[in-house]
């Protein structure tokens, strides 16, 4: 718990400081306090996954740190004064940290060493900070750029993936994708991305933790015993996947609507395109996993599962009809 909440401090640090300097500060606190989360008494695999994520981030910091002390020895105050390359290399340390092509080297990796819990922290709460930081410091072009690259490396080296973790590695930087085109227009349709990616993450996580599966060998057993799960499991897939009528729909959505009127036609198509790659392996997951057994009935089934991810799950799938309410109402 206190690694946990020194974790928090030093997101809220990044992301209200004022100086770059604070700002690296913040991200350095929030990784000394992660590594000791990574960790598991029980396997050498976490530990082997701290290490990595552990040489990754110190490689993106110190070259955060060079950019701001170039910048300041330049007697720059704003970084979109400073020349392309230091704009560049600051924005790439950032890419780093949240694991965006091609900087993502070293997430799929640490994913698969990792518990489910500490998994979810790495694709939600850890790329909060960094994510907010690169709305100080937009430069449109090398956005472009790594948007692009993120969405086609993401569904091409997803597809052949046979572990959960490292499709779900790979389903984050597609996301990442989507939510970086965010930021370049409207800063809110980012919060509500994340907000949104991060529920539906929890919920698939929640069932992956509860089956205690692995790789699409287990998924595939499993699901034949846990009914309830399977539903919950291909309802929140599709949602992952932005297709109607489900809450993930929604932010897709809005940046689509964005790019259009933006004049980022290209950029919306390539997208769009690159969604489908990261569809056919969501499809592959949940084949096999289609029909019910005739003697058992909804209620019986949800006997099985915990109120919490009933309740996670419910949240899910039935928040676009909420969300659409509040928009036509605004």
């Amino acid at each position: 718990m206190m690694f946990f909440s020194a974790m928090l401090f030093g997101t809220f640090i990044s992301i209200s400081a004022y100086s770059w300097f604070s700002m690296w500060i913040g991200l350095e606190i929030n990784l000394l306090s992660i590594i000791p989360l990574l960790k598991s008494p029980g396997s050498c695999y976490p530990s082997e996954a701290s290490m990595k994520y552990f040489i990754a981030q110190s490689l993106a910091s110190t070259i955060l740190l060079f950019s701001i002390l170039m910048i300041k020895n330049m007697n720059e105050f704003m970084p979109l004064n400073s020349p392309l390359f230091l704009i560049m290399a600051l924005n790439s340390s950032l890419f780093t940290k949240i694991g965006m092509a091609p900087f993502h080297w070293w997430l799929p990796e640490v994913i698969e060493g990792l518990s489910w819990n500490t998994t979810l922290l790495l694709l939600t709460l850890q790329k909060l900070g960094p994510m907010i930081i690169l709305t100080y410091n937009l430069t449109t072009n090398f956005f472009v750029l790594v948007i692009i690259v993120s969405s086609m490396v993401s569904g091409i080296w997803g597809v052949n993936q046979i572990s959960l973790r490292k499709i779900m590695a790979y389903s984050s930087i597609n996301h990442m994708a989507w939510m970086l085109a965010s930021i370049l227009f409207l800063k809110m349709i980012w919060l509500i991305y994340f907000s949104i990616y991060s529920i539906i993450s929890l919920n698939i996580i929640l069932i992956f933790k509860y089956l205690n599966i692995f790789s699409l060998s287990q998924l595939f057993n499993s699901m034949a015993r846990q009914k309830m799960s399977k539903l919950f499991f291909i309802l929140n897939f599709l949602s992952l996947a932005g297709l109607p009528p489900f809450l993930g729909f929604l932010p897709k959505w809005l940046i689509t609507n964005n790019l259009i009127m933006n004049n980022f036609f290209t950029v919306n198509i390539i997208l769009i395109i690159s969604t489908l790659l990261p569809l056919f392996f969501y499809m592959r997951m949940t084949f096999s996993a289609f029909t019910f057994s005739t003697n058992e009935t909804i209620l019986k089934l949800m006997e099985k599962l915990s109120f919490k991810i009933i309740l996670f799950n419910f949240m899910s799938l039935s928040g676009l009809l909420v969300c659409t309410s509040l928009f036509n109402l605004y």
